[in-house]
């Protein structure tokens, strides 16, 4: 991948696209191709085929996507299976038809089993039911994954895909209906600071375990990917390393409102009670996360005070 060459964004407004879409710039990338939801509708195989067409681009990052927590998972399946497969298979065709050189597609760690083994490894995929409440959702990516593959095997196309962990950081959605568990909690506790409320609730027991990546190392890590992964089987990005929700709950308190109470809500679910991707592969090929957590809420609370008239539903990037 050249300073030169056409490098496409698929999704560049969103949390992952937007934070690949710095990358690029900072790196000096002169032929940066982006469209809006307006301008495409990535749904679309037709107009999809007729924009490939049109600007030929050489490497594709496909991160967009239509993602949410627990709550929008559960109430909106439809959506999340239908847009998701459906961008996945318009744009890795076009690629295809178009002959695009290579295209990195961005799935999520929810594919694996809920049951999966701690930490879970590539190979575990397939091998047990998934997590109900997000089922839709990760068979999507799954389709995504195997879409990829196939068109290797089958056309020899260049196609890799990458599977990140829980993603934070600038350009979040922080919608209290649609948002992840981290921008969520950032969001409850600022707006109980604001309306002088000394409790936070927190959905379910606080046990599960979960592991959070910065996206600008989620962005790093996808073109270093696009630079020297060439293996069929998907790869994990993430940390290795994990902490309780409560622990996590406690940290985004002592950054944003250190005087709150933590209230746990279990009549709410949990979701899998641990989710820690295996790294060794990524890190045998020379990639490793430099963000840590603490500093990175940080700085994403930052990003929310300054973008906060915005911030409340921004998002839409694969996380």
């Amino acid at each position: 991948m050249r300073p030169d060459s056409r490098v496409y964004v698929a999704g560049h407004e969103g949390l992952v696209g937007s934070a690949i879409l710095r990358r690029l710039e900072r790196e000096g990338f002169k032929s940066i191709l982006c469209a809006t939801r307006a301008q495409l509708d990535l749904r679309d195989q037709a107009a999809v085929n007729y924009w490939f067409k049109a600007n030929r681009p050489e490497h594709v990052f496909l991160v967009a996507g239509t993602v949410g927590g627990i709550l929008a998972n559960s109430t909106r399946p439809a959506e999340f299976i239908y847009d998701n497969m459906m961008i996945h298979a318009t744009v890795v065709h076009a690629a295809h038809l178009y002959n695009a050189e290579k295209l990195l597609y961005l799935g999520s760690s929810c594919i694996y089993p809920r049951a999966c083994p701690q930490p879970i490894r590539e190979e575990y995929l397939l091998t047990g039911p998934l997590e109900p409440t997000n089922e839709a959702y990760a068979l999507a990516k799954i389709a995504g994954i195997k879409l990829c593959q196939s068109y290797r095997r089958q056309y020899g196309c260049n196609f890799i895909s990458a599977m990140p962990t829980n993603l934070y950081g600038p350009n979040d959605n922080f919608d209290l209906e649609s948002s992840h568990v981290l921008p969520a909690l950032i969001r409850k506790f600022h707006d109980s600071k604001l309306n002088g409320r000394p409790e936070v609730t927190i959905w379910g027991t606080g046990l599960p375990r979960r592991e959070f990546l910065h996206v600008d190392d989620l962005a790093d890590a996808c073109l270093f990917l696009m630079r020297h992964y060439e293996d069929s089987l998907h790869i994990n990005v993430g940390t290795g390393e994990d902490q309780s929700i409560r622990e996590l709950a406690e940290m985004v308190r002592d950054i944003v409102y250190p005087s709150a109470r933590l209230v746990f809500d279990t009549s709410k679910p949990d979701g899998p009670p641990r989710k820690l991707l295996d790294v060794t592969r990524l890190h045998a090929i020379g990639w490793r996360h430099t963000i840590e957590l603490g500093a990175g809420t940080s700085g994403a609370y930052q990003w929310f005070l300054e973008n906060h008239d915005t911030a409340r539903g921004v998002g839409g990037a694969v996380s």
